[in-house]
C-alpha cells in the first residue's frame, strides 16, 4: 500500500548529495544524483553498517564512507567483488518536493 509522504523540498539535497529521514522503521538516506534523479536506499551499508548518507555519491551509486564499499543506489547492490544488499525505498520528485513511499517500510533494526 502506498502512502506519500513529503519530506523537503529537493532543493534540501545538493546534487550528489543525500540526507537521512529518521522514520518509525529506521533511517533511510535519501539521495540526489548530479541529473536530479533521486534514491532511497536503507542507510546502512550490508557490510559494517557505515552510514550510506555520509558516503560519495557517483552516477547512480555511492561509496560507503567506512570501507569504501560501493553501493548500487538502484538496486541497493553492492558492486565489484563485494556482496551484499541494502533495502530501496520508492521516492519521486513532485512539484518541487520530495516524496519518500512510506507505506513500504517495514520494522528493521534501527541505523
Amino acid at each position: 500500500m502506498s502512502s506519500w509522504t513529503d519530506i523537503a523540498p529537493l532543493d534540501a539535497i545538493p546534487r550528489r548529495g543525500a540526507r537521512v529521514v529518521r522514520t518509525r522503521f529506521g533511517c533511510v538516506a535519501i539521495f540526489r544524483t548530479h541529473d536530479d534523479r533521486l534514491f532511497a536506499l536503507d542507510d546502512r551499508c550490508p557490510h559494517k553498517g557505515g552510514a550510506l548518507s555520509e558516503g560519495i555519491v557517483h552516477g547512480t551509486a555511492v561509496t560507503c564512507p567506512l570501507h569504501s564499499w560501493v553501493i548500487s543506489l538502484e538496486t541497493g547492490e553492492a558492486q565489484g567483488e563485494d556482496r551484499g544488499r541494502v533495502a530501496t525505498h520508492r521516492v519521486r520528485a513532485e512539484a518541487g518536493r520530495i516524496l519518500l513511499d512510506t507505506g513500504s517500510l517495514v520494522a528493521r533494526p534501527a541505523a
